[in-house]
């Protein structure tokens, strides 16, 4: 955690994610603010894929939760943050949950361990019945 603290926020917003009708709108705002940085297509490409699937893991796991969309800054880079915060039944086991081929459901999603190949940094926590909070990062040049 010793590299957060080099992290400022320029800009901060927070949805509500409570059915499927919310996953547009929110990689919306994901795009935008990727855009508003000027973050490459590649890149913002990667960062709303991430987005989708951990939103959608969301709804599906989490019954729904908060997402915050927030624009950071490290030393001279510049990048995308989002926190996925629900209050769902947890992730008993996250090394397992983290192992490629891993998935409750017969999903076609990335799951957690193709999410995290597509950011820069990924920080996932967990308590059985209380929630799962996942942070993901997308820095412009990364």
């Amino acid at each position: 955690m010793g590299m957060s603290q080099m992290i400022s926020v320029i800009t901060k917003q927070s949805m509500l994610i409570q059915q499927d009708q919310d996953v547009v709108p929110f990689r919306n705002r994901v795009k935008e603010c990727a855009v508003k940085l000027k973050m490459g297509l590649v890149n913002q490409t990667k960062l709303i894929t991430a987005a989708s699937e951990l939103v959608r893991n969301m709804l599906k796991y989490g019954r729904g939760g908060q997402v915050v969309i927030e624009a950071v800054s490290k030393r001279n880079q510049f990048g995308v943050r989002l926190i996925f915060i629900d209050k769902g039944p947890g992730i008993p086991d996250i090394a397992l949950a983290m192992k490629d081929g891993y998935s409750t459901g017969k999903s076609l999603g990335l799951g957690l361990p193709g999410t995290k190949r597509l950011v820069n940094e990924f920080d996932i926590e967990s308590a059985v019945g209380v929630g799962t909070k996942v942070s993901i990062i997308k820095w412009c040049n990364g």
